[in-house]
């Protein structure tokens, strides 16, 4: 045994310099070199590190960085996750996502393109005019749809969710409560001239009220008045008789 080499380390090793830390591990632990400054240190850990994968050699387990593009990954070929500004594609990392697929930047991998789906449209809703369904001959009616995926950045666009189209009807008379807003302001409009006609026609004819106490008071009058004339009569017929 070299005389720097040590049976007695720490951490997992088993032997150790007291220069370049550990030299081999104690069996199933991982030999990692990890850089301090300008020199190198062997550390043995129970799992690599991220950015580093695991081999297992007959006489050592050994962690290996992955590539520069790559942040985490399986082995020296497959990567898990890449670094900022690439795209993982089949443990690949790119800068451009191949032709039919997009990138994803949300999980930074290509991903397949998704085209808008819409559902079957619906039936034709009853002809209508001014929310009216009846007191017209043409009118309109409308169906829609509802969008089932929606597309993803490079997807198609989705189409329109409703049509409108002319449709004729055989004219029937609105029943009453069907004559919509415009039929209930013409009504209103015929019954305030109605009623503006009818006001000069009564005008001037509306009878008197007297207060009770009033039709005494003249009740009394054409008594006294009626007594006064019997009186006149009755002295002119004496006056008569001499």
């Amino acid at each position: 045994m070299h005389p720097n080499v040590s049976q007695g380390c720490q951490g997992g090793c088993a032997t150790c310099s007291d220069y370049n830390g550990c030299l081999s591990c104690k069996p199933k632990l991982f030999f990692v070199l990890e850089r301090i400054g300008m020199k190198q240190i062997g550390v043995c850990l129970s799992s690599c590190p991220s950015g580093y994968y695991g081999t297992r050699y007959p006489d050592i387990n050994k962690c290996t960085k992955c590539k520069a593009d790559c942040d985490t990954c399986f082995n020296k070929n497959f990567c898990t996750k890449c670094k900022s500004g690439f795209y993982l594609h089949l443990g690949k990392c790119l800068d451009n996502c191949p032709e039919g697929l997009e990138a994803n930047n949300h999980t930074m991998e290509c991903v397949s393109i998704v085209h808008c789906e819409a559902s079957e449209w619906s039936p034709w809703s009853p002809c209508t005019k001014k929310g009216k369904t009846c007191g017209f001959k043409r009118g309109t009616e409308t169906r829609v749809r509802e969008i089932i995926q929606h597309p993803s950045a490079k997807g198609n666009l989705c189409p329109p969710t409703s049509e409108t189209r002319r449709c004729t009807v055989q004219r029937k008379k609105c029943q009453k409560g069907e004559r919509g807003k415009k039929g209930r302001e013409r009504k209103r409009k015929k019954l305030k001239e109605e009623s503006k006609d009818a006001i000069p026609e009564n005008k001037g004819l509306e009878p008197s009220r007297e207060a009770p106490e009033q039709r005494e008071n003249k009740d009394k009058q054409q008594q006294k008045k009626r007594k006064t004339q019997d009186k006149q009569q009755k002295s002119v017929s004496l006056s008569t008789v001499h």
